[in-house]
């Protein structure tokens, strides 16, 4: 996993994380659950490129 890509990935799950928070804080469930989807996206990505490393 390059370091771009690990940036870009922590990146997407903080502000997943704001999102989250945003949409709670003012009872907006639409954005509260588009951040749960980032972080999701974001983890997902994440395993898929240790599986990759882990392979290298």
């Amino acid at each position: 996993m390059g370091l771009d890509d690990k940036i870009k990935n922590a990146a997407q799950d903080v502000a997943g994380k704001a999102k989250e928070a945003f949409g709670k804080g003012t009872d907006n469930e639409r954005l509260e659950a588009e951040g749960k989807g980032d972080q999701t996206e974001a983890h997902v990505k994440k395993a898929g490129e240790n599986v990759k490393d882990a392979f290298k």
